[in-house]
């Protein structure tokens, strides 16, 4: 009986640490697809591709409605209830833009095997590892040297994206391509810089955590 009632006020805080990593595993399998989509020269098999990118985003969206719905009910978080907020949307914003990206692709019939697309979808699924590393330090706030670590790396990546794209976009300009191609790449490469940007608003919510926590 005793046990019964411990369990019962045992904090139900454990379950946000498991919502967000499976979202954070989430962004790497979709971050993974788009490299595979990049890298797929035949449009069908494309579509494939995208098409589980679609079923992963609605994953996503799901997981983020859980972790609101456990925020209305518990009132012990393991963290600020904003910053489990922020965290949740945060993440959801980077699957939204990872998928968006792909779909443009197909949806504007545009080759990707231009090398800024493939190196900006290298470089997305590179900040996506390092966060969802970061996110599963989560659970253990004692190790923030590794959360920070995890961190500079994803402002590292987006840096890198906002390079890219600016070469890329000066390459575009340089280049004799049609104008409707050039208006269909320029927007794939930006939602794909944003993408990034997406995943450093993530790293700096789990900054935010660290400080007050850590």
């Amino acid at each position: 009986m005793a046990s019964g009632i411990l369990k019962f006020f045992l904090p139900k805080d454990r379950v946000f640490y498991s919502l967000f990593e499976q979202a954070s595993q989430n962004l790497e399998a979709i971050a993974g697809k788009l490299v595979q989509v990049v890298n797929e020269s035949d449009f069908n098999k494309r579509a494939s591709i995208i098409k589980e990118m679609e079923d992963l985003e609605h994953q996503n969206d799901h997981l983020t409605h859980e972790i609101f719905m456990e925020l209305g009910k518990n009132f012990i978080t393991p963290f600020d209830r904003e910053d489990i907020h922020s965290l949740a949307t945060s993440l959801d914003d980077v699957a939204d833009y990872i998928y968006a990206a792909g779909k443009k692709i197909n949806f504007y019939k545009v080759d990707p095997s231009d090398s800024g697309i493939q190196k900006m979808a290298v470089t997305i699924n590179d900040a996506v590892l390092a966060v969802n590393a970061a996110v599963k330090e989560l659970r253990n706030l004692k190790n923030t040297q590794k959360i920070v670590e995890c961190v500079i790396k994803i402002n590292s990546y987006e840096n890198q994206a906002d390079d890219i794209f600016d070469l890329s976009i000066e390459k575009l300009f340089d280049s004799d391509i049609d104008a409707k191609e050039l208006i269909k790449k320029r927007e794939i490469y930006q939602t794909m810089e944003i993408a990034t940007d997406k995943c450093e608003d993530v790293g700096n919510v789990i900054e935010s955590i660290v400080v007050k926590y850590a």
